[in-house]
């Protein structure tokens, strides 16, 4: 299985469920950082144990945060908001990144070493790090947030006709459009490493995607176009996706990733301290610098109290439950560097609820269908709202800093970190290379060595 094939030194068989696979990664970060040190108003019930760790935490990285940090972005799948949020997240963040670098050409691909995304997630993630014709990504951050706004109804369809009452799917209007963006291309064509989160039905396990499996075996490389479909395969409308690696050996029955991971950052992680050969320098959480965005969150107040949730906002309040969980347990894991190496953006819900809350949810998701602009201005007014931050055993607070501000100091963040890389001797990442014979589909060969 793709999914753990990522992570060598975990060796779990393809039988375990995504609650196992949480399990052993939060372990490892568990095991290998104490968390909550930098924070004055956290209470600890062994000060003196915990300082004496400190201090021989602090020591053992003092020698590392020279080398720099692997940059990750993680994207969850598509929320309240069918993914708009975070595109419109990643289009501000790139309109930062070119302020702050001085290149009008920058793009989010160059400012990351890795991205994780599932569902819309997955799609924008295919869509900012698959190599193009001129040997950048396919689309800027505001090219993919119009591509999304336009074509969300194409791609995301529920019906609250039943719960997974079909198993498989006809080709749909999702899967025409997805072969016209990214034709052949397949996970080998990606600029990044790439990891994309589905569900196979046909093992009964999460299956991850990944550019790093691709390169090593020619079963576990998909066309870009069947990977986005199958990570955006709602399982309560059109049925699962049956689709086959490039050489046809692998076989997989796929619906929504974020059945199986809506917040992949957790993975993300793992994926990177787990991968020596292309991460050599990274050690432990203060070697990353990771952004993870959300989608929205769904809405309980007083009108929909008594309604019966539909089965797909069944699986869409599962997700979100899901990926508060990684946030949370990722921010403790990060421990005294949660808040300069870890970024969540998320809307806190304050605006929505206090301008809809009589709304029932159906009446709620019917306004956001039939108008584009109300989408992209509810989603305007949850990066304007103050940031959440994950507390150390204290749930989420809100900070003093928006969303907005919150995704310009971060990219500062990694403007800085691309500067250093290039006066720095040793390079952060040694990306795989493309295979002596590439295949007809692949648009050009990749370096060993990563930069940037």
């Amino acid at each position: 299985m793709a999914a753990l094939s990522t992570l060598p030194q975990l060796s779990m068989d393809s039988g375990y469920g995504v609650d196992k696979l949480t399990y052993e990664i939060f372990s490892i970060l568990e095991n290998k950082f104490l968390f909550g040190y930098g924070d004055p108003n956290t209470k600890v019930s062994n000060p003196e144990k915990l300082n004496s760790n400190l201090i021989s935490s602090t020591n053992r990285s003092a020698g590392r945060g020279s080398n720099g940090k692997v940059r990750i972005l993680s994207i969850d799948g598509g929320g309240t908001t069918d993914g708009i949020l975070a595109a419109d997240s990643l289009s501000r963040l790139e309109a930062s990144l070119r302020l702050k670098s001085g290149n009008p050409n920058a793009a989010i691909a160059d400012y990351f070493d890795v991205v994780a995304g599932s569902g819309a997630g997955g799609i924008l993630a295919a869509m900012l790090f698959t190599r193009g014709r001129d040997g950048g990504p396919l689309f800027t951050a505001e090219e993919a947030l119009k591509f999304l706004v336009k074509n969300r109804r194409k791609i995301f369809r529920s019906s609250p006709a039943g719960f997974f009452r079909r198993v498989l799917r006809s080709s749909s209007t999702a899967d025409k459009l997805f072969g016209k963006v990214f034709g052949d291309s397949t996970l080998r064509d990606t600029l990044k490493s790439v990891l994309i989160p589905c569900y196979d039905l046909s093992t009964g396990a999460p299956f991850l995607f990944s550019r790093a499996d691709a390169f090593e075996m020619d079963g576990y490389d998909f066309k870009m176009r069947d990977v986005c479909t199958a990570t955006s395969a709602d399982p309560t409308a059109a049925g699962a996706f049956e689709m086959r690696s490039v050489d046809q050996r692998t076989k997989i029955l796929a619906v929504d990733g974020g059945i199986a991971m809506n917040n992949p950052t957790s993975a993300a992680i793992t994926h990177v301290l787990n991968n020596k050969q292309e991460f050599p320098l990274c050690n432990g959480v203060e070697d990353l610098l990771v952004v993870s965005l959300g989608n929205g969150e769904s809405e309980f107040g007083a009108g929909n109290v008594t309604s019966s949730p539909t089965p797909a906002r069944l699986l869409r309040i599962a997700g979100e439950g899901a990926s508060d969980m990684v946030d949370q347990a990722v921010s403790m894991a990060f421990g005294e560097y949660r808040t300069t190496n870890y970024i969540r953006i998320q809307g806190n819900g304050i605006i929505s609820n206090n301008n809809d809350n009589n709304l029932s949810e159906k009446a709620k998701m019917m306004n956001k269908k039939k108008n584009n602009i109300d989408m992209l201005r509810e989603t305007e007014n949850m990066l304007t709202q103050n940031n959440v931050e994950s507390v150390l055993f204290q749930g989420k607070r809100i900070v003093g800093s928006s969303n907005v501000e919150k995704i310009g100091v971060f990219a500062s963040e990694l403007v800085e970190e691309q500067e250093r890389r290039k006066t720095s001797i040793l390079p952060m990442v040694a990306l795989k290379q493309m295979s002596p014979s590439p295949r007809s589909s692949s648009a050009t060969t990749l370096s060993s060595l990563s930069s940037t």
